[in-house]
């Protein structure tokens, strides 16, 4: 999370799944006692297609406008925490952590928004009394298991409201689909006024907008259609728009020869300066979950169906570049240490031109003789060998990850368990940058020093994406595990944000406690080792047409 104090932008009061040949979801979650509608997941595909669509009164009752929903009051207000399904009392940590979480939510003009990132009674609060996109995720997806979706709905409209904004940043205007890193709501007791403030970028360390935010958007959005079955916050007109903003700034033709998404250091999780500048795994697998959640969303309206075209010939081409080039095993690893460079025309073995001399020697050991895992970076001359947690993990979710693949994944977890998990889940990436490295590399960045914050730091929130990978690969006792490792000491070290150390045995130098998604990461785990079928709102089955489409490419050859 960045650390910044101002912001410059501010507003007062005033599956379609199943019949698309591309991807069929076969998980369906449970509906935590809410109304039963017919979902996107359910819907034929004539009910999607403009000319058989039914008109928007569902239930005999009108389909709200956007300001009707932002502002309707929550139908669920239940504080009580959840009861475990086998009839046992929860661990006290767990209903430590309810209580915790609903301490931080924001309330705007009375209604649930968001969450807080922390809890930091502290007086130099920085930003961490402000709504981040990505830190709601998990909070978002913690009160939709327990069947309060009312936060969720609050948040995604009044996030979808601050995109349409006009966003500037030293007379330089972003594109259209920019969602906010952040909000904060601001009440005035003296005129009785309540203000947002947004951060699109103007405010954050190095000056960065959030390439992130609108993927987690899109991500959040099916999570919340896919957990209450309710389809018509997904169709209004102002969530379709906002989608297709978003998807025209990433889908957009330019110079680059890849259907990666070049991003610039300190747009995602990882803000500050990490030396993954180029084509991060961590961006590229949330781009191609993105794109199958809204490949599921959009309507087959004129406008959806040619962006639904322009998002199957990316997801194409993307998986086969990822699952290529960014794979890495003992075979991909020995093929590599025997390159020869400056290759020239289409038959180039190293198409990216990586000198063997570049790799790291840590690397060797660090390989299983069984596993694998996508690699942190790859461009030209370039291969980031470094393994990052949330990229692998949602590779798996998303099934960017083959099934062989997401095997792999999970054998290089339980080979490498003191790197990567240690004595508190889970390492952000490995290893760590250090000595003349980590000068040039993070610019000397004190907070980035070696295994500590984004530089090899140990962050509790991972554990919830460990654990959906987990289960989705069908390695619950992995997940089971971390959260027996987690559950000895995050409550009792107050839920720093993350922990420094080789093995993570420290709480972070400038850690903030009681943050709220090392909260709700601990609280989603739980839930959903509970109850796996909580794992359909947040994974993706794979395409069986895939493979198929990739062997007769004629384009991206080997």
């Amino acid at each position: 999370m960045s650390a910044a104090s101002g912001q410059n932008t501010s507003l007062s009061n005033g599956d379609l799944d199943n019949d698309f040949d591309f991807f069929k979801l076969q998980d369906k979650p449970k509906l935590l006692n809410l109304e039963r509608h017919k979902s996107l997941d359910e819907r034929s595909f004539a009910e999607v297609s403009p000319h058989g669509r039914s008109s928007r009164v569902e239930n005999g009752q009108r389909q709200k406008s956007f300001d009707e929903c932002i502002s309707s009051p929550s139908k669920m207000t239940s504080s009580n925490t959840p009861r475990s399904q086998n009839g046992l009392e929860p661990h006290p940590m767990f209903i430590e952590a309810w209580e915790s979480l609903r301490k931080t939510m924001v309330y705007f003009r009375s209604q649930p928004v968001g969450t807080i990132a922390a809890l930091d009674n502290s007086d130099e609060k920085l930003n961490y009394d402000q709504v981040f996109v990505r830190d709601f995720v998990p909070s978002a997806l913690a009160f939709l298991m327990n069947g309060e979706p009312e936060i969720v709905k609050n948040f995604l409209l009044k996030t979808l409201r601050l995109q349409s904004w006009e966003k500037k940043i030293d007379r330089f205007q972003l594109g259209e689909g920019v969602m906010p890193a952040s909000f904060k709501v601001l009440h005035d007791p003296v005129r009785n006024t309540e203000t947002i403030m947004a951060d699109f970028g103007e405010s954050a360390i190095g000056r960065v907008a959030p390439v992130d935010s609108g993927f987690w958007w899109i991500i959040l959005l099916r999570a919340y259609t896919k957990s209450t079955g309710d389809a018509s916050l997904a169709e209004m007109p102002e969530c379709q728009k906002g989608m297709r903003l978003i998807l025209a700034l990433c889908l957009s033709e330019g110079f680059d020869t890849f259907p990666t998404l070049l991003c610039a250091d300190g747009c995602s999780m990882i803000d500050r300066r990490m030396g993954v500048y180029g084509y991060p795994i961590e961006i590229q697998a949330l781009f191609f979950m993105a794109l199958r959640c809204a490949l599921l969303l959009l309507k087959q309206d004129v406008q959806g169906k040619e962006l639904i075209n322009r998002i199957v010939k990316r997801l194409h081409a993307l998986s086969f570049h990822m699952r290529s080039y960014f794979w890495l095993d003992m075979k991909h690893l020995n093929d590599i240490y025997r390159y020869k460079t400056e290759e020239y025309s289409h038959t180039a073995v190293n198409k990216f031109n990586v000198m063997p001399d570049s790799l790291p020697e840590w690397v060797f050991d660090f390989m299983p003789t069984q596993g694998g895992y996508f690699l942190g970076n790859v461009g030209p001359s370039n291969m980031d060998f470094r393994w990052f947690c949330l990229g692998n993990c949602v590779a798996i979710l998303s099934s960017l990850a083959t099934p062989e693949q997401s095997t792999a994944i999970m054998d290089l977890i339980e080979s490498r368990w003191d790197e990567l998990v240690g004595n508190m889940p889970v390492k952000v990436c490995y290893p760590a940058i250090e000595s003349h490295d980590w000068r040039i590399i993070t610019g000397c960045d004190p907070k980035n020093t070696r295994w500590s914050y984004h530089n090899g730091g140990s962050w509790p929130v991972l554990l919830w994406l460990v654990t959906a990978a987990c289960i989705k690969v069908g390695r619950p006792q992995i997940a089971r595990r971390a959260i027996e490792v987690a559950e000895l000491r995050l409550a009792k070290d107050g839920w720093p944000e993350y922990y420094d150390g080789k093995n993570g045995r420290y709480i972070g130098k400038q850690a903030r406690k009681h943050q709220t998604w090392s909260i709700a990461g601990y609280l989603v785990a739980k839930m959903m080792l509970e109850d796996p079928s909580h794992l359909g709102m947040i994974s993706l089955e794979e395409d069986k047409q895939m493979k198929t489409i990739i062997k007769r490419s004629s384009s991206w050859t080997c």
